[in-house]
């Protein structure tokens, strides 16, 4: 028998998925058929797999010893130091750089955001492993490796919970400066198009609907042009694979450096190797509802990413990305 008593962090989840994150190594036919044997108690009381937990409930499952071998503490590892654009109790917004997965990818890396992000929180004091059962601080958004930009960072539960539900409602603005080889055609447009993910990672966009492709929607400003080159702010309106990336292309105008849809020759001229795209403001417009995040309730952040200097863009007034 193991008995589990509900922390803060644990509190609102399901108590099978509460068993399944406490106890990675607990096989979940065996406790699914625990809890139809009604081996799983709360507060005394048996329980069904889909009761919702609280703050201070005692767990116990009645299960062999060894069926909780896996519920080893989370390691830690030491890494640099994110870049914080801001940070309270519950979020930390950070700046992420090129070159830096958010997750482990296919590539190997041992350095990533997120392990960044952890480590961080872990040497202040607001992450503590080692009192933790069933939650991990986690990112909430994602960008491509050669992306650099804004990732939020949710300390505790409820903050992801709310952060995740604000980011499926739409309630939080993401906007993103990019240098394309070539200038649209309209100054500035909201493109719906059609996307599917490919084998391999990457995106295909069509102008029309077809079977398997999900609507996507991107807009976008062109703010300067300069030597064929041209300067936009596209909104994202729906977030997909590369949507960015494959809807410029898919536009005649790819992203300057972009290796996956890109210019290869334009690329080459100026020994890039990887896009010139910032996910570098965020707006967060969330309903007059009260939520645990109500700090950043109608907050901006925003920045200019180096390269639009670098690419004779430093006249363009960026104050209001």
């Amino acid at each position: 028998m193991q008995s589990f008593e509900i922390g803060k962090n644990d509190a609102g989840q399901r108590a099978d998925k509460f068993l399944l994150k406490a106890c990675p190594n607990l096989p979940k036919s065996l406790l699914y058929k625990t809890f139809r044997k009604k081996d799983v108690k709360c507060n005394g009381r048996r329980i069904p797999a889909e009761t919702f937990l609280r703050e201070g409930d005692v767990m116990q499952v009645y299960l062999p010893d060894n069926c909780f071998s896996g519920m080893q503490k989370a390691q830690v590892r030491t890494l640099p130091m994110p870049e914080i654009a801001y940070e309270d109790d519950d979020i930390v917004l950070l700046k992420k750089p090129v070159n830096l997965p958010v997750h482990a990818d296919d590539k190997g890396s041992t350095d990533t955001l997120q392990g960044r992000f952890l480590s961080y929180l872990a040497k202040n004091g607001g992450y503590r492993p080692e009192q933790e059962q069933s939650f991990t601080p986690a990112l909430c958004n994602r960008l491509d490796r050669n992306t650099e930009g804004f990732v939020i960072g949710a300390k505790n539960a409820a903050a992801l919970r709310c952060m995740n539900e604000k980011i499926r409602l739409g309630e939080i603005t993401k906007q993103y400066l990019c240098i394309t080889v070539g200038v649209p055609e309209k100054c500035a447009d909201t493109v719906i198009a059609y996307h599917r993910r490919l084998p391999g990672k990457k995106a295909e966009i069509r102008r029309t609907p077809a079977e398997g492709f999900s609507e996507i929607r991107t807009g976008y400003e062109v703010l300067a042009a300069n030597g064929g080159l041209a300067l936009l702010r596209v909104t994202l309106y729906t977030g997909r694979t590369h949507q960015i990336r494959a809807q410029m292309a898919a536009l005649g105008c790819p992203v300057l450096g972009d290796e996956k849809y890109g210019n290869p020759a334009a690329n080459r001229k100026r020994h890039l190797t990887h896009q010139l795209l910032a996910a570098c403001s965020l707006r967060f417009d969330f309903s007059a509802a009260a939520c645990p995040l109500d700090a950043l309730r109608g907050r901006m952040f925003s920045y200019v990413p180096d390269f639009c200097a670098e690419y004779g863009f430093s006249e363009v007034d960026l104050t209001k990305i």
